[in-house]
């Protein structure tokens, strides 16, 4: 059998919670929610056991049950956050206004699906619990959306499980793990949403390891090697790109960058400005490097690179991302393509490249981290 890869990909890559296209007022073939659980029971379980169970709601009265205790639980939370952000272009706004309107119509839904599995949640980190629904709990959704239908995958609702119990007789032994409005959806063509590439969230051998190319065998100098470190703090994204764009702020933490000092003390701060850099390291000793300015995406993103901006000999960066209330801070470093000390160092020993360029990025991780710790400090003190 011939798969068709570009179909299957355009399922999953368009697969998403729709609240505000779903269709209400047109029902629902029973037999097409039978269809796609079917689908979905064909999804991996821990230990080949079929502990999975469905619950699909389609009385009136179970219903609004139902969406009486999902406004009890977060939805005249999101009613009210809706209210309060429309207009405002703040970052949550359409997606408050998209969960609002789902809890205010969460009734009209054709059907309501409910998985469950058998077996109590204990946090032992033993298999066969979670780890045997979500997937086919995903698989069902998948089979949603390649039949024209839709659904929000909600979990709020999970903190009533007492009063969710009673209401579909679901006994003490038995475990909720999310809750499916089902309903066919206003059209039926999705877009991608942005996300971040895989290159950049992608780590290999190593957590934070990344590579721009390959890799391909041993740590190689032309795969582009570098490192990402994230932290997440209790802070504005105002306030997080003030201190970022502060050259100086890291030497406060690193224990090989010292200094810099802006080359033109009256240029501007944006893209092409360029900074020298002062360094020292216990193995390499001291040197300083001229920097550009290669990335300034206000509240966004901030780097430079050193050496010949169009073959740079390392590039830095600090992305932004906000949280609501805090902000999430990834310092990034790419080593290359450009010529450096380290390249300098592997050109004279070349069988040790490896351990070279391992070293190196052991080293930058290090004091990335705790700048990111210093910054996160400095900002929710």
């Amino acid at each position: 059998m011939e798969i068709d890869i570009s179909s299957i990909d355009y399922v999953l890559s368009t697969t998403r919670s729709v609240r505000l296209r779903l269709d209400f007022d047109r029902q629902v073939d029973m037999q097409i929610i039978l269809d796609c659980i079917d689908i979905a029971e064909q999804g991996p379980t821990g230990g080949n056991l079929g502990s999975r169970r469905w619950i699909v709601i389609t009385e009136k009265a179970q219903k609004e049950k139902i969406a009486d205790l999902y406004l009890a639980s977060a939805g005249k939370w999101m009613i009210k956050a809706r209210d309060s952000l429309t207009g405002t272009g703040h970052p949550n706004e359409r997606m408050m206004a998209s969960a609002a309107h789902l809890a205010e119509n969460l009734a009209k839904s054709p059907a309501i699906v409910i998985p469950v599995i058998i077996g109590i949640h204990d946090n032992s980190g033993r298999p066969g619990l979670f780890d045997s629904v979500i997937q086919s709990a995903w698989s069902f959704c998948l089979a949603l959306r390649a039949r024209g239908l839709g659904t929000a995958w909600t979990t709020a609702i999970l903190s009533e499980q007492e009063e969710l119990k009673a209401i579909l007789g679901i006994p003490s032994e038995i475990t909720e793990i999310a809750m499916f409005p089902v309903a066919w959806t206003k059209g039926t063509e999705f877009s991608k949403v942005k996300r971040s590439p895989a290159r950049d969230i992608t780590y290999f051998n190593s957590y934070g390891r990344t590579f721009l190319a390959g890799p391909n065998g041993p740590l190689s100098f032309e795969d582009g090697p570098g490192i990402s470190v994230e932290i997440d703090v209790k802070c504005s994204l105002e306030r997080a790109w003030e201190v970022v764009t502060d050259i100086n702020f890291p030497g406060r933490f690193s224990e090989e960058f010292v200094s810099a000092d802006w080359d033109d003390s009256s240029a501007h701060l944006g893209l092409g400005s360029t900074f020298t850099g002062k360094n020292s390291n216990e193995h390499i000793g001291e040197w300083s490097a001229q920097c550009t300015i290669d990335v300034y995406e206000k509240n966004q993103a901030f780097g430079w690179c050193t050496g010949d901006p169009s073959l740079p000999g390392a590039r830095w960066r600090f992305e932004l991302e906000s949280l609501g209330s805090m902000t999430r801070v990834r310092h990034k470093a790419v080593l290359g393509p450009g010529p450096s000390g380290l390249t300098r160092l592997i050109e004279q020993q070349p069988l040790k490249e490896d351990r070279i360029i391992n070293n190196r990025l052991n080293s930058i991780s290090g004091n990335m981290t705790k700048v990111l710790e210093g910054l996160k400090d400095y900002l929710e003190a």
